[in-house]
């Protein structure tokens, strides 16, 4: 067992940038894509993942960041948890005893899901296991019970896998993602919501009528509407708000115009070494498993960031979110390290908004809102994790949490129901296996489906 773990210590220490090419290149040879092709594709996607890395980190990360935090010093705003960020989280998370088992747990999971037929996606993204230790460490402490932490990691990743299997025809309608789900622990948890809320606004007189995304904008403004032009607007007012110099502030501007340029050209890179991949795996499925329906690519939600409206809602949320920390009542949590990472939350949200802006925003401050009071509620279990795993405290800081995934609303309810004990985790369990046994309904049809149609010649 010591040497399992050591292993899977080792691949989680590669990253992903090295992670996936090697996990795409077993899978093509595996779907009989060919060793060369394997190679290529393998490599393109580690070179998006890079490239996507480099954008986010260099430009929402060194730009977006530290002008935020300059709005947060020049208001003299002050609240007593450190929002710490989810490289942190994801530290805290893989360093518990639920984390150093995440990785062959998860993908024995999914394993375990194809065989049954309770999902379509194999997911790829084993980094992005964390999410799902997270929970179970939490979990693991409130309860003093390493199986129910356990259990609740398990539960939270079916719940994702069906979440993603259900969102993936948004995904490829939306994002021109074909074969591609997003079963990311965070990103996810918020597509409920969005479904929710959007069928609310469906109903109301007025609200409904109204509709903004970028190809209205781009109409009535022409070149003024066009991403570049609406990221450099939104950079130089942040850069304003924030205090800056006219140099600052220009440079602000253009380099937020460069987000909304350059991620989609990641993501479009990191697409043509997953396509052939995708092709694959859905001709293997279709012709050794008629009943299987399509086949999805799990990856991380990185690849959907760059979508034009994401990050136009983003970068209008983003100082809004440090007003509402202010005046919420019952907040202590200072937003600070995780508002580059507000865009994941809006992924899935924009698809199935129909991408339109204005329901983008007013969802955008529901989780918003609601994030800061279970980022507040869940942070005294986030500090003992994180003592737990010896993290180094920020100085002065009494208790942390973050945005991802302290404010996230499928593991806040996970948490305070496994921390019923076993009668909680039953309830979680009950509804985790319902939810995939109607997944599986639901691929069958789809199957059935798919093989009339090819049956027809359509």
């Amino acid at each position: 067992m010591d040497a399992i773990i050591s292993f899977f210590q080792f691949v989680q220490g590669l990253g992903v940038s090295v992670v996936m090419p090697l996990v795409i290149f077993i899978l093509g040879c595996v779907l009989g894509t060919g060793v060369g092709s394997s190679i290529r594709a393998g490599l393109t996607v580690g070179v998006g993942f890079i490239g996507l890395n480099l954008v986010i980190n260099s430009l929402l990360g060194t730009s977006l960041s530290p002008a935020v935090q300059e709005m947060i010093s020049r208001f003299g705003l002050n609240l007593s948890i450190i929002d710490v960020g989810w490289p942190a989280s994801a530290a805290i998370a893989m360093g518990s005893t639920v984390g150093l088992i995440i990785i062959p747990l998860g993908l024995l999971v999914n394993i375990v899901m194809l065989l049954t037929n309770t999902t379509q996606t194999v997911d790829v993204d084993i980094w992005d296991y964390w999410h799902f230790a997270f929970t179970g460490a939490l979990v693991a402490i409130l309860t003093d019970s390493l199986p129910l932490g356990i259990c609740a990691a398990v539960i939270n990743m079916v719940i994702i896998m069906v979440l993603a299997d259900y969102t993936a025809p948004e995904i490829e309608k939306s994002l021109d993602l074909p074969g591609i789900s997003l079963p990311h622990g965070f990103t996810t948890a918020y597509a409920p919501i969005a479904m929710l809320f959007n069928k609310i606004m469906d109903k109301i007189p007025v609200i409904n009528k109204i509709d903004i995304n970028m190809d209205t904008v781009q109409r009535r403004f022409g070149v003024f509407g066009e991403p570049i032009l609406v990221g450099t607007v939104l950079g130089i007012g942040i850069g304003i708000l924030a205090g800056y110099d006219a140099t600052g502030v220009l440079t602000l501007g253009v380099s937020l115009g460069a987000v909304l340029v350059l991620i989609p050209k990641m993501a479009a890179l990191l697409m043509e070494g997953l396509i052939p991949i995708s092709d694959a795996a859905s001709e293997f499925i279709q012709t050794r498993f008629q009943n299987r329906g399509k086949i999805y690519i799990g990856l991380d939600s990185a690849i959907g960031v760059g979508h034009p409206v994401t990050l136009a809602i983003s970068f209008v949320l983003v100082p809004l979110l440090i007003f509402i920390a202010v005046i919420l009542p019952g907040n202590q949590v200072l937003p600070f390290a995780d508002l580059a990472v507000i865009p994941w939350m809006f992924v899935l949200i924009t698809p199935i908004v129909r991408e339109n802006g204005f329901r983008g925003i007013i969802i955008g401050i529901i989780v918003l809102v609601v994030g800061l009071l279970i980022a507040t509620d869940l942070a005294p279990m986030i500090t003992v994790a994180a003592r737990n795993v010896n993290f180094e405290m920020p100085e002065g800081a009494k208790m942390i949490s973050s945005i991802c995934d302290g404010a996230n609303p499928l593991t806040w309810v996970l948490v305070r129901l496994n921390g019923l004990g076993y009668i909680g985790t039953g309830i979680s369990a009950v509804v985790a296996l319902v939810m995939a046994i109607w997944n599986r309904g639901r691929i069958k049809q789809e199957a059935k489906l798919l093989h009339e149609s090819s049956a027809n010649g359509e």
